[in-house]
């Protein structure tokens, strides 16, 4: 018989229901034993669409549950990290999406208490999970690349170029005469991962960032608010290896979603992945060597996929689906850990810091890494 891993998903709303959800449904060895929501009726019904076998209102009793191994969080920031700590006190592996705290210090205690737990973490930087991404990753660590020289991330697609188009990322306490970092909170922090997953520690940083519109509907007010939301941000790195490093993020960058582009330069070769879905394909790959500098598309086969997907999947599942394989695998088959709390302390810090530089107009050093 299959050894199958025991999940319980606590929050079941959008997100759970486009991403996380069919990738727990999708895998031969997941056991979704319980989902929870402070909201019954929606928890139930997600129950039943997804099979799974209890169904909670209480985030307590879902971890408490023996049959529980694995604990998904996938609710409003503000929970992460006390959900988080409260898998990892109850001795279950836990994923939580991203951030898991706005601040690195506690995420970085987060992670130092699951490895103190001999519990696995997993943060929900979606974008690690997809195939071209992770061709680009073997092809740096292969040699196929030779030595890098430059990594450059975008995140950039017109979300909130309308300024009708409610922003949702506006905490009521919000200063309203002072810009408000936010497209390198929300965006910035996925590239940063990917950069870092590819290029290594980041040395230093430098930054401006910027409000383009000042005025616009804010989810749940009336008409429209004057808000400096930072809505776009660029940065440049020095990596402690030496590469040269750009990042840029929008929320007004016409473009589609999610917006992801990702060009990494070598010595032997240059490889580009556009993660923008367009024209019903989620993802292209472009690879181009010193003696054939032209770009040529590279075929991303169906053995890259997860099973039972296609290039024409919806990228949250797609990705998601990827990712929860990955991460039942890592425990099931006790295989190295990737992508962990730490590593979203990590970018937490890195986000930081780029605000640091940013209001301090100078380069701004990171920590050595730890870990």
């Amino acid at each position: 018989m299959t050894t199958k891993l025991g999940v319980g998903l606590i929050g079941t709303h959008t997100w759970a229901d486009k991403a996380h959800l069919p990738g727990y449904k999708a895998h031969e060895r997941v056991d979704l034993v319980a989902v929870c929501d402070i909201d019954p009726v929606r928890a139930k019904a997600m129950g039943e669409k997804y099979g799974a076998r209890k169904v909670y209102s209480d985030p307590d009793q879902l971890i408490a549950d023996p049959d529980v191994q694995m604990v998904d969080v996938c609710t409003p920031t503000h929970t992460h990290l006390p959900l988080s700590l409260a898998a990892i006190g109850g001795g279950k592996h836990v994923l939580s999406e991203k951030p898991l705290h706005t601040l690195a210090a506690p995420a970085f205690d987060a992670a130092s208490k699951a490895d103190a737990a001999g519990v696995r973490t997993k943060l929900g930087f979606t974008f690690r999970y997809s195939p071209a991404i992770r061709q680009i990753k073997r092809w740096i660590d292969d040699g196929t690349l030779g030595e890098i020289f430059h990594i450059h991330g975008f995140e950039q697609n017109s979300q909130w170029l309308d300024p009708d188009f409610p922003l949702r990322q506006v905490a009521p306490d919000a200063v309203r005469d002072k810009l408000i970092p936010s497209s390198i909170i929300g965006y910035g922090s996925h590239l940063i991962d990917l950069m870092r997953w590819l290029g290594g520690e980041f040395k230093s940083v430098a930054s401006t960032m910027k409000n383009f519109i000042p005025d616009r509907v804010i989810r749940g007010e009336p008409g429209r608010q004057r808000i400096l939301i930072e809505d776009g941000a660029t940065a440049i790195v020095e990596y402690a290896n030496g590469t040269q490093g750009m990042l840029q993020t929008s929320y007004i960058a016409v473009g589609n979603y999610p917006g992801v582009e990702i060009r990494v330069y070598g010595s032997k070769g240059a490889a580009v992945a556009r993660l923008i879905d367009e024209f019903g394909v989620a993802e292209t790959l472009k690879l181009a060597t010193a003696d054939a500098v032209e770009f040529k598309p590279i075929e991303i086969t169906q053995d890259a996929l997860p099973p039972g997907t296609t290039l024409n999947t919806p990228w949250p599942e797609l990705y998601y689906r990827n990712l929860v394989r990955f991460f039942v695998d890592e425990i099931l088959e006790d295989r190295p850990q990737e992508c962990t709390f730490y590593d979203g302390a990590k970018s937490q810090e890195i986000v930081d810091a780029i605000i640091k530089a940013h209001y301090e107009r100078r380069w701004v050093d990171l920590p050595a890494a730890t870990a």
